[in-house]
C-alpha cells in the first residue's frame, strides 16, 4: 500500500519497486488475508442473493477449485478460460488457477461464437470454468477435448491447497485485446503484474484502504478494467469489493447497487458516467471516483464534482501497453499530473525478448523528457 503523502514529489521521492523473489497472486489475493484476517469481508457479492465472502471462505472456494482442477489433469503453465461476470466464483477462478501455477485468461461472456472460439484456439485452452450459460455457449463450439466446469454444480472437498512457489516473471495471466485492429493479440502477464498496478490503483482512488473503503465498477471482471483496476487490487489491499454485474448500464441500478453496497470507491468507465450525466444524477457518500478510457474534459470534470462530491480522478494509458505498465494518475487533491504533461510523468524501460515486450521499470517521476 502507498504510504499517505502530502505531495507527489514526497510519494515519488520515497517509492522503490521491491519485488520479492517469491511472488504468487493468489497469496496475495487470497491467502495472506486469509491467515492474517479471515473473518474479513473480501466480496459483497450482489450478483443473486446477497452474499458477504470473507477471505476464508474465498481461500476455501479457490482451495477446493484447485484440487478439482488438478484432478481434470490441469498442471503449471496450462491455459484455463475464465467465462464468468462479477461474482465470487470468477475471483476463486483466477485464485485457484494461479495456487496450480496454471494460466488464467479472462472472457468476456458476451463474446459471440467466432470471438471466443478464436481465443480459445489460440491459447490452446484446455479447461473452462463457467456459469451454466457458458457452458452452453462453449459446449457448441468444438474442441470436443475442451473440459467445461461449472464450479455451482460441483461439490467440492474442503482440503487445503497448497499455493505453489512462484516468482514475478513466472506467467500468470493471458490478456487478450478487443480485435479492433486484426485479430486479438494475447498480452502474457507474469504475477508482478497486480504489483505494477497497485500504486495507481491506490492514487486513483485517493490512498485506497481507509477506513470503510468498499469498492465497485459497472465494467465487466473478464476485462483488465475490472479485473486489474478494481477486483484484485482491491482483494490485495483488504478492501470489500462489490460483485454486482449488471447486463445493460442503468442509472437506478447503477443507485441501488452503490447504496445496498455500501460502495465507497467507484471506478466509472466514461460511457457510464455520461449516461449518469445525462440522467441528472447525484450519488452521495462517495470518497472517490476514478475514470479512464478517453479524457473528460472540463464539463464532465465540473459536473463529477457536483454530482459525487468528489473529483473525478482520471488515469490514463495508450491501448495495448496499459497492460504492460499501469497508466498514470491525475490524482487531483494532492498529485496533480495535466493530460499535457502525461509524457513527462513517467519514464517506461522496456526491451524485447523472445519477441513479448517485457517491462523493466516504471519510475514514476515527474520532469523526465524522453524514454531512455
Amino acid at each position: 500500500m502507498l504510504p499517505d503523502s502530502q505531495s507527489y514529489a514526497e510519494l515519488v521521492d520515497g517509492f522503490n519497486w521491491d519485488l520479492p523473489a517469491r511472488l504468487n497472486m493468489a497469496e496475495q489475493t487470497c491467502d495472506v488475508w486469509a491467515d492474517k484476517a479471515p473473518e474479513q469481508i473480501a466480496i459483497i457479492d450482489l450478483s443473486a442473493a446477497r452474499q458477504q465472502i470473507s477471505y476464508a471462505k474465498l481461500r476455501g472456494m479457490a482451495d477446493g477449485l484447485a484440487h478439482y482442477l488438478c484432478a481434470c489433469g490441469v498442471q503449471r503453465g496450462d491455459r484455463i478460460g475464465v467465462l464468468r461476470t462479477q461474482g465470487a466464483w470468477t475471483a476463486a477462478a483466477h485464485i485457484a488457477c494461479w495456487k496450480i501455477g496454471a494460466i488464467s485468461i479472462p472472457l468476456f461472456k458476451l463474446f459471440g461464437p467466432e470471438a471466443l472460439l478464436s481465443r480459445l484456439e489460440d491459447a490452446q485452452v484446455r479447461l473452462v470454468v463457467t456459469d451454466f450459460e457458458g457452458r452452453d455457449a462453449v459446449s457448441g463450439i468444438g474442441g470436443p477435448d475442451r473440459i467445461v466446469l461449472v464450479p455451482e454444480d460441483i461439490i467440492f472437498g474442503d482440503a487445503v491447497f497448497d499455493t505453489v512457489s512462484a516468482g514475478p516473471q513466472d506467467p500468470a495471466v493471458l490478456i487478450y485485446t478487443s480485435g479492433t485492429t486484426g485479430a486479438p493479440k494475447g498480452a502474457l502477464h507474469g504475477h508482478r503484474v497486480l504489483t505494477g498496478h497497485l500504486p495507481g490503483v491506490s492514487m486513483s482512488h485517493d490512498f485506497l484502504g481507509q477506513a470503510d473503503d468498499c469498492l465497485w465498477t459497472p465494467a465487466d471482471w473478464a476485462w483488465i478494467g475490472g479485473l486489474f483496476d478494481v477486483l484484485m487490487p482491491a482483494l490485495a489491499l483488504g478492501v470489500p469489493v462489490v460483485a454486482a454485474r449488471m447486463e445493460k448500464f442503468n442509472v437506478l441500478e447503477c443507485q441501488e447497487i452503490i447504496k445496498d453496497g455500501g460502495v465507497r470507491n467507484v471506478f466509472f468507465p466514461p460511457t457510464a458516467l455520461r449516461m449518469l450525466k445525462a440522467d441528472g444524477a447525484k450519488i452521495n457518500g462517495l470518497r472517490s471516483v476514478a475514470s479512464g478510457g478517453e479524457p473528460l474534459g472540463a464539463e464532465m470534470l465540473a459536473w463529477g464534482q457536483s454530482a459525487f462530491g468528489v473529483v473525478i480522478n482520471e488515469f490514463y494509458g495508450q491501448p495495448n501497453v496499459t497492460w504492460l505498465s499501469h497508466p498514470v494518475v491525475r490524482c487531483s487533491t494532492r498529485c496533480p499530473v495535466a493530460l499535457e504533461n502525461l509524457r513527462r510523468a513517467m519514464r517506461l524501460r522496456c526491451w524485447m525478448r523472445r519477441g513479448s515486450l517485457q517491462i523493466l521499470k516504471v519510475i514514476l517521476r515527474c520532469g523526465v523528457d524522453r524514454l531512455r
